[in-house]
C-alpha cells in the first residue's frame, strides 16, 4: 500500500504580471512578462536594455561609429571585422534578398538618404537620388562577401548597407533570448512593430496582439492575433512616410525601382519563429506588392496577411495560419 504523507502540498507561487521598457533606436521597448518572485525584475531590465543596446550600437545608420557605419565607410575590397550578432543580421539579409528576388535588398542606405530617411538629410535630393541609383545599379546579390567564421566583411561595390528593415526584429529575437536566460518562460517581448511571444500566458492562453488598422494619423485596432512561441512583424506605408507637396512617400525603399515603394500593399504581417525573419520577409513582401508577394508567401507556405487598398477600400487576404480563426480575428 503506498504511503500518503500528512505534510501539506506546496502550492506552486502564482505568477504576477510585470511590464519592463526603455527607450531604444528612436522608439520603445517593451516586455509584458509573468514572472515569479525568483526573477531578479530589476537584473532583467538591466539586461534587456544591454541587448537592445548592443544591437543599435551595431546596425543603426544614425550613430557614426557604428559597426554598420565601420562597413559603409570602408573602402571596396577591404576586409572589416564584425562583432557575430551583425554578421548574423547581414547573413539573413542576404538569404531574404535572394529568395525574394530583390524585393528585400539590404543595399539601399545610399537610396534611403536620397529620398530623406536617413541620417544625412530630411527630404529628397534630386542629384543624390540620381547618384544613389547609379551606385545600386552596380550592386549585385555578390556585392557584400561574408567570413563568419573569421568575422569578417568586404564589398565589392560602393554600396551603402540598411538593416532598418531587420535589425528591430533581430533586436526583439535577443530581448527573447535575455528573457529565457532569466527562467522566465511566459513573456511578450515587443520592438515598435515586432513582437515576440515567449510561450504562453501564465494562465495558459496565448497572448493577444493587435493589429494596427494602416489608417493615418490615428490608431486604430484591424484585428487580434493569438501569439505563443511566434514571432510576428508588420510593414506598411501609413506609419513613417515623408509628404512632398501633394505626394507621400512611403520610409520603405524598392530598390529595383530605386524609389519609395508605391503599389496596393499597404501593410504585411508576418508570423515566423524568429522576429528576425518575420520583420525581413514582412518587408520584402510589401516592396514585391500584391501579385509578386502573394504569390512568393504562397510559394514558400508563408503565414502572412496582406491588406490591400482596392476601390478605396481595404482588402484582407490571409495566408497559411491567418487564414484560420483560431490564429486571427478580424477585421475589428
Amino acid at each position: 500500500m503506498p504511503k500518503i504523507s500528512s505534510e501539506p502540498l506546496k502550492q506552486a507561487t502564482p505568477c504576477q504580471r510585470s511590464t519592463l521598457h526603455g527607450p531604444t533606436m528612436g522608439t520603445r521597448w517593451s516586455a509584458s512578462v509573468d514572472a515569479d518572485p525568483t526573477v531578479d525584475l530589476d537584473a532583467l531590465r538591466q539586461d534587456l536594455a544591454a541587448a537592445v543596446s548592443q544591437v543599435d550600437n551595431q546596425m543603426s545608420p544614425w550613430k557614426p561609429d557604428s559597426d554598420l557605419m565601420r562597413l559603409n565607410n570602408a573602402p571596396v575590397g577591404d576586409w572589416v571585422a564584425l562583432p557575430p550578432e551583425i554578421l548574423e543580421v547581414l547573413d539573413c539579409a542576404l538569404e531574404v534578398q535572394r529568395l525574394s528576388n530583390g524585393a528585400f535588398n539590404p543595399c539601399v542606405g545610399a537610396l534611403v538618404d536620397a529620398w530623406g530617411f536617413g541620417a544625412v538629410r530630411d527630404a529628397p535630393d534630386a542629384q543624390a537620388i540620381r547618384e544613389a541609383r547609379q551606385s545600386l545599379s552596380m550592386a549585385t546579390q555578390d556585392s557584400l562577401e561574408l567570413d563568419r567564421p573569421a568575422g569578417l566583411a568586404r564589398k565589392h561595390a560602393p554600396v551603402q548597407i540598411d538593416l532598418c528593415g531587420i535589425a528591430k526584429g533581430y533586436a526583439v529575437d535577443r530581448m527573447a533570448q535575455v528573457l529565457q536566460q532569466h527562467g522566465v518562460r511566459h513573456a511578450l517581448a515587443s520592438l515598435d512593430g515586432e513582437l515576440r511571444a515567449v510561450g504562453g500566458q501564465a494562465n495558459g492562453l496565448p497572448w493577444s496582439v493587435a493589429l494596427e488598422r494602416p489608417e493615418t494619423g490615428r490608431r486604430a485596432v484591424h484585428g487580434v492575433i493569438a501569439l505563443e512561441d511566434l514571432a510576428v512583424a508588420t510593414s506598411g506605408d501609413y506609419r513613417h512616410y515623408l509628404e512632398v507637396g501633394d505626394t507621400r512617400l512611403a520610409h520603405t525603399m524598392d530598390a529595383r525601382r530605386c524609389a519609395p515603394v508605391n503599389n496596393a500593399v499597404t501593410s504585411v504581417t508576418v508570423l515566423a519563429r524568429t522576429c528576425m525573419h518575420a520583420d525581413a520577409w514582412a518587408t520584402a513582401l510589401l516592396v514585391a506588392g500584391p501579385g509578386e508577394g502573394l504569390a512568393m508567401a504562397q510559394r514558400m507556405g508563408m503565414d502572412a496577411l496582406f491588406l490591400l487598398r482596392r476601390a478605396q477600400t481595404l482588402t484582407e487576404v490571409g495566408l497559411g495560419r491567418f487564414g484560420k480563426s483560431a490564429d486571427f480575428s478580424g477585421p475589428a
